[in-house]
C-alpha cells in the first residue's frame, strides 16, 4: 500500500477575503460536526495559506489550501490505509467546498 495525494480545485466568484472567511468558518462547522471522529491536530494560516494536520482513523493526513481570487487548491496527502478512500474523499470535498463557496 502507497500513499496517495489528494488534490482538489474549488472554482468560485467571491473574491479571496470572502472565500477564506467562509472556509474558515466552514473548517469550525466541520469540527463541530466530525470532531467525534477526526480531530485538528495544527491549523496555520499564513495569509491565504493554509497549512494542516489532522488524525482520523488513527492516521494523519497532513496538508495545504490556497485560496485564489478564483478558486480555492486544496492538497493532501492520505497515508497508506486511507489510500482507497481517496476518491471518495475527493468527491465529497469537492461537493462540500463547492455549497460552501457558492452564491450566498
Amino acid at each position: 500500500m502507497v500513499s496517495r495525494l489528494v488534490s482538489v480545485r474549488i472554482d468560485h466568484q467571491l473574491g479571496r477575503d470572502d472565500a477564506r472567511r467562509r472556509l474558515q468558518a466552514g473548517i469550525a462547522d466541520a469540527r463541530a460536526r466530525f470532531g467525534d471522529k477526526i480531530s485538528m491536530i495544527d491549523e496555520k494560516w499564513q495569509g491565504d495559506h493554509l497549512d494542516f494536520r489532522v488524525r482520523a482513523l488513527g492516521q494523519s493526513i497532513e496538508g495545504t489550501m490556497d485560496v485564489a481570487e478564483d478558486h480555492v487548491q486544496l492538497e493532501f496527502t492520505l497515508p497508506a490505509l486511507l489510500g482507497m478512500l481517496g476518491g471518495k474523499v475527493r468527491s465529497y470535498l469537492q461537493a462540500s467546498g463547492t455549497r460552501l463557496l457558492g452564491k450566498s
